[in-house]
């Protein structure tokens, strides 16, 4: 059975037939999807948010589909407006670490995981605050050209950064081997370093948790990458772990637990107008240890912010220091 909320409150995935059930065509006139969420195809023009609050970081999470495209739709333009303590970039299809003088004086402290194939994959961490230490492996995985590009964990005083843009099960569910791999031997990090301090997780996770965090869960479960039970599954098992020993380390999916009603997305395929229609998936998240909980100020979807990607950031704000 598909994963029903809970009641407490790569390839690029592609839309499927079923994702775009209705017209192919796009409409004319003004349209609202039945979530609320915007649907814009371009960047906004004017780009404004709420000041951060006093005493808070603000940490930012968005794949870009690639950062030398998304320059040339006004990523900056978000990056000057929402302005985060940390910037986690997922997908950046960069080859070699980026010489950007703006981004450079805004972020101090940047780190750069390059996947192994060029112009693919790509996972970053933009930080206004200098670590104790960077990893960009995971831990007892074989195949270390895959986990190449895909995983930065930066080390604070107070917590574990670890930001990842995680495989793809892919087309028709080819690569979903390779994904339960992955999960296996991340379940393991992510546990481990929680024993040692708190964790917060980050960046695109490619999985829909529950039905209500894409629009057709039905026509999906079991057909598309992303919405499998066997991901799903593995999800689940990092927020609640079943063996015994690992039960005082749960993690909280952030904005859900601050949302625990919207059905409202991250990402919507280029394909069959889909972010018109509101055809999207959650796919980007905050994880955080259970224990961090309570620092959380607020967690948002940028719904507005599209158009310089098919994803749209994720923004929380946490108290204290990292």
């Amino acid at each position: 059975m598909p994963p029903k909320r809970a009641s407490s409150g790569s390839t690029k995935r592609k839309a499927s037939e079923d994702d775009a059930s209705s017209s192919k065509r796009a409409k004319t006139g003004e349209f609202t999807p039945a979530n609320g969420q915007p649907n814009n195809k371009t960047l906004p023009v004017s780009i404004s948010f709420p000041a951060k609050t006093d005493g808070a970081l603000r940490i930012a999470a968005w794949n870009i589909c690639g950062l030398a495209a998304s320059q040339k739709k006004g990523f900056k333009f978000y990056v000057e407006a929402e302005d985060p303590d940390v910037l986690v970039l997922t997908e950046t299809k960069v080859n070699n670490e980026p010489v950007d003088p703006a981004l450079k004086a805004r972020f101090p402290h940047c780190y750069w995981a390059i996947s192994a194939t060029k112009t693919y994959s790509g996972t970053a961490i933009l930080s206004k605050h200098e670590p104790i230490s960077v990893d960009k492996t995971l831990p007892g995985h074989p195949d270390p050209s895959l986990v190449k590009g895909r995983i930065v964990t930066l080390e604070f005083p107070s917590c574990y950064l670890v930001a990842t843009y995680v495989p793809n099960a892919g087309a028709g569910l080819k690569t979903l081997d390779v994904k339960k791999e992955w999960n296996v031997h991340f379940t393991r990090y992510i546990r481990d370093l929680d024993k040692k301090k708190p964790v917060m997780w980050t960046g695109d996770l490619n999985v829909a948790p529950t039905e209500i965090d894409l629009a057709n869960a039905k026509t999906n479960w079991n057909k598309t990458a992303g919405y499998t039970e066997a991901e799903t599954t593995a999800f689940k098992e990092i927020l609640n772990p079943s063996e015994e020993a690992d039960a005082e380390h749960k993690f909280v999916d952030v904005w859900r637990k601050l949302h625990p009603d919207d059905k409202h997305y991250t990402y919507w395929s280029y394909r069959f107008n889909c972010r018109y229609k509101g055809i999207g998936w959650r796919l980007d998240f905050f994880v955080l240890s259970e224990r961090l909980v309570d620092r959380v100020k607020m967690c948002e979807i940028r719904s507005e912010i599209w158009g310089a990607s098919d994803h749209c950031p994720l923004v929380m704000e946490i108290d204290g220091q990292l």
